[in-house]
């Protein structure tokens, strides 16, 4: 997933981008309004402060919905009740009070980009997703190898779906763990890695899921 941050404080940037790259998202990172526009058409996701130094954060919201219909959530220390409303009504999906946890962050990063996914009625931007000779049709549940439909478990696809609906970017072991099994346990965890060993055999296409140590896994080539 796409994200971009806007956030003046480079303390607060230089702790939540290498943060949020480790659980597989894709950063970019403004430090001022400057340039927000011309980037939303790039992103998923836009985390966006309101306190900046060049525009109020809450103008800069509207512009972008005026714009674009990319999700945002506002990541701000104004935390009154008025300061949300007005964040909400400005276009924000999304009003996350700063100090925050980065785990409750990912996991509305994710909620937002589900919905809005949801919404457009599809699981991501095209149904049908093709690597060489494997064709995974994400509406139909069914997956092609060389022409020949490979059954896969409820789990397994979904496993699958997740990795390829990311197109080559990093997808987290918690985002997986979190959609599929709805918890990130150690049982889970360890269930995730026969899964995707199984997915592997049954593809005959080992490098299709590239693991991502430490991080998750990603699309590859043939293999």
């Amino acid at each position: 997933m796409r994200v971009l941050l806007v956030e003046d404080d480079d303390r607060v940037a230089g702790a939540l981008v290498p943060a949020l790259t480790r659980r597989g998202l894709v950063m970019q990172r403004l430090a001022s309004g400057a340039g927000v526009l011309d980037r939303v058409h790039e992103v998923d996701v836009v985390l966006l402060d309101l306190g900046l130094p060049d525009v109020d954060g809450v103008v800069l919201c509207r512009q972008i919905r005026a714009v674009s219909d990319v999700a945002v959530i506002v990541v701000s220390a104004r935390g009154e009740v008025d300061d949300r409303v007005q964040g909400l009504r400005a276009g924000a999906d999304d009003y996350l009070v700063k100090p925050y946890d980065v785990e409750e962050l990912l996991a509305r990063v994710e909620a937002v980009r589900r919905r809005r996914v949801e919404r457009a009625g599809a699981p991501g931007p095209s149904p049908v997703i093709e690597v060489g000779d494997v064709r995974i049709d994400l509406a139909r549940h069914e997956v092609l190898v060389d022409g020949q439909s490979i059954a896969l478990s409820r789990k397994e696809f979904q496993v699958l779906a997740l990795v390829a609906g990311a197109r080559g970017t990093v997808c987290s072991r918690d985002h997986v763990l979190t959609e599929v099994w709805g918890h990130r346990g150690a049982a889970e965890s360890r269930s995730l890695d026969v899964h995707v060993a199984t997915l592997r055999t049954k593809l005959g296409r080992p490098a299709l899921i590239e693991t991502v140590r430490g991080v998750g896994y990603r699309l590859g080539g043939r293999g």
